[in-house]
């Protein structure tokens, strides 16, 4: 798999990929990616709006589309199977993670497709090209194959914390994670799912440069969380996006697809 490239790489290859803004902030935050990339983006690079780009028959926040639903998205931004899809964010959770797992999940082959290690503001602050241009996009035909494998619902976890078939980790803060602080939607309980590990994203990620911790790095932290690398992992958080990050690191360590609970703690935490 080809989770990762450097801004350094993607410069360089700038115009033989496919580069995706999939920036998207917490609705407390009061930012618009949308305005943001229509002020800056990588240089070719065509926004991604995660929230709009997602099932719209849900209550629950950006959980995946239905197969027919990703193959009108992906063939609107004129990508093709046979893309090399890279994707960047400007976000403070690496949304991007969340847009590369849902491209796996539909079957995109996996080494097509990766993160920019690192952000925007790394890309600005190396002098790369940067452009305020929207482009419009010829379409494309776009073909998608499920991988059912690759996503958990609330049975297959409430299943789990019986049998515990792999162990589910939570990508969340750890005041959330104990239910010390209140979840950012109001409509939401605090606290956790039985059974579950606690490891914040954030020690994942070097804060300098918001680049991914090497290889080494990540399994001394996955093992300093009594993680067992070698035994099935499933991810959650808070809506499906931070969880995406784990699975992006675990994938790093194992080569594994990341499994994900897509209705994360948006759905177990409904009161």
């Amino acid at each position: 798999m080809n989770q990762l490239v450097s801004t350094e790489w993607l410069e360089k290859n700038i115009k033989i990929v496919k580069i995706l803004d999939a920036s998207w902030h917490l609705p407390s935050v009061n930012r618009s990616a949308l305005e943001e990339y229509k002020l800056n983006h990588i240089t070719n690079s065509i926004f991604f709006d995660i929230d709009e780009n997602s099932n719209q028959e849900t209550n629950l926040p950006h959980m995946l589309p239905s197969k027919d639903g990703w193959e009108s998205i992906v063939s609107n931004l004129g990508i093709n199977n046979s893309d090399h899809v890279i994707i960047y964010d400007n976000s403070d959770v690496f949304s991007s993670c969340r847009v590369w797992y849902t491209f796996l999940y539909f079957g995109h082959n996996p080494n097509l497709v990766s993160v920019m290690d690192g952000d925007l503001k790394k890309w600005l602050k190396e002098g790369r090209p940067i452009s305020k241009e929207v482009k419009n996009n010829k379409t494309s035909e776009y073909s998608a194959n499920e991988n059912h494998s690759l996503v958990l619902n609330k049975d297959k976890i409430n299943e789990n914390i019986v049998k515990k078939d792999y162990q589910l980790i939570d990508a969340r803060g750890e005041k959330r994670f104990l239910g010390l602080q209140q979840e950012p939607r109001k409509e939401l309980r605090s606290g956790n799912i039985k059974g579950s590990i606690n490891l914040p994203f954030q020690k994942l990620i070097n804060e300098e440069d918001r680049t991914f911790k090497k290889k080494n790095e990540l399994i001394n932290i996955f093992r300093e969380k009594k993680i067992l690398i070698d035994k099935e992992m499933a991810f959650t958080c808070g809506s499906g996006v931070t969880a995406c990050i784990l699975g992006l690191a675990n994938s790093i360590i194992s080569g594994k697809k990341p499994i994900i609970y897509d209705g994360s703690w948006a759905e177990y935490g409904l009161n």
